[in-house]
């Protein structure tokens, strides 16, 4: 969808994990393609995926998990990769800022040491030039007195300040590709709106992709170039962020925008997506959304629709028609899920 080589290029991802003895898909050929210096927002329900599909880039997946499928970073294969260049790419070429900074920061340790590891020990920079580095990187991302901080512990900074030293870290290695898997879910909203502003204004200074995983379609719309909808293991939907709310033609997609509290809506009546969210276990030889969609049709229950043209973007819908393929709006009522 890029007029660029992707730097990031997933075909068909598929990720297995062992479950009782038998192997249950928690992925089902996920295609996603991320060009150099653009941002991608993956959105979606909790369980859908998108956390997978971030770690199973990286090669940080459950024990007894199996991937299959292409992943390739700057044309190279890293589906089969060995433990060396996949450690390779965590300490060069891609970073990622995880959910919860204190699950992911070692408490005991103070944060000079958190920041430097991976200089030290995989660049082989000595410690002192660590140290410079990284004090500046604190600057860059907005923590008060650096210099003090590297003496701390995590107990000792809030979470925002520790989002930001998260954030710190992975600019540290200097990646081409940053993955940020939902950074500012624990913090409150004014933070939430710093923390963004950061990620985003260090993205664009260095000229970073990233896939940005997140809740929130307004806010992936506001700092992503693309936006890429996913349920129960699979890409639904893929369109130009700001494009979101005029082009969707996925019926999950309609649903999740038309779920979103609106202050301006007199009646305030909340629209839910009737029935729960599948896990990609559960999805069955048809489309996945079906037993929640609104209009589907017999064919929607007996074969998984592929990804194909609908104007800007690409939808997973066997009743995208060559009219959306020419930008044409199906519907509203029928795409609209409303509980």
């Amino acid at each position: 969808m890029t007029s660029t080589p992707p730097l990031l290029e997933l075909s068909d991802l598929r990720v297995t994990l062992p479950v009782r003895g038998q192997r249950q898909p928690v992925l089902h050929g996920v295609d996603l393609s991320l060009a150099a210096g653009t941002s991608v927002g993956l959105v979606g329900e909790s369980g859908s995926g998108k956390s997978m599909t971030a770690r199973a880039v990286l090669g940080l997946l459950p024990d007894g998990a199996r991937r299959d499928g292409e992943i390739r970073f700057d044309g190279v294969p890293l589906t089969g990769s060995d433990a060396a260049a996949l450690r390779r790419l965590r300490t060069h070429d891609a970073a990622m800022v995880f959910q919860d900074p204190r699950a992911h920061i070692n408490p005991v340790r103070t944060i000079g040491d958190f920041l430097t590891e991976a200089l030290v020990h995989t660049r082989g920079t000595g410690r002192r030039d660590a140290e410079t580095k990284v004090t500046a990187l604190l600057a860059d991302v907005g923590v008060p007195d650096a210099a003090r901080r590297l003496r701390q512990r995590p107990a000792e900074l809030s979470g925002g300040l520790l989002q930001r030293v998260m954030i710190a870290a992975a600019l540290a290695v200097e990646p081409r590709l940053l993955l940020a898997d939902e950074p500012t879910t624990a913090l409150d909203v004014t933070t939430q709106a710093e923390v963004m502003a950061v990620i985003d204004e260090a993205r664009a200074a260095r000229g970073l992709a990233m896939l940005f995983i997140t809740h929130d379609l307004a806010l992936a719309a506001a700092v992503c170039d693309r936006i890429a909808v996913m349920y129960a293991g699979t890409i639904v939907e893929e369109l130009p962020a700001d494009r979101l709310h005029d082009d969707a033609r996925h019926p999950y997609t309609r649903a999740l925008l038309a779920s979103r509290p609106d202050p301006g809506d007199e009646d305030g009546v909340l629209r839910a997506i009737t029935g729960r969210p599948l896990s990609a276990f559960e999805a069955g030889e048809g489309c996945a959304f079906a037993p929640r969609c609104p209009q589907a049709e017999d064919v929607c229950r007996i074969r998984r629709p592929p990804l194909r043209a609908a104007a800007d973007g690409l939808a997973a819908c066997h009743l995208v028609t060559a009219a959306d393929v020419g930008g044409a709006a199906p519907d509203a009522d029928r795409s609209t899920a409303h509980g």
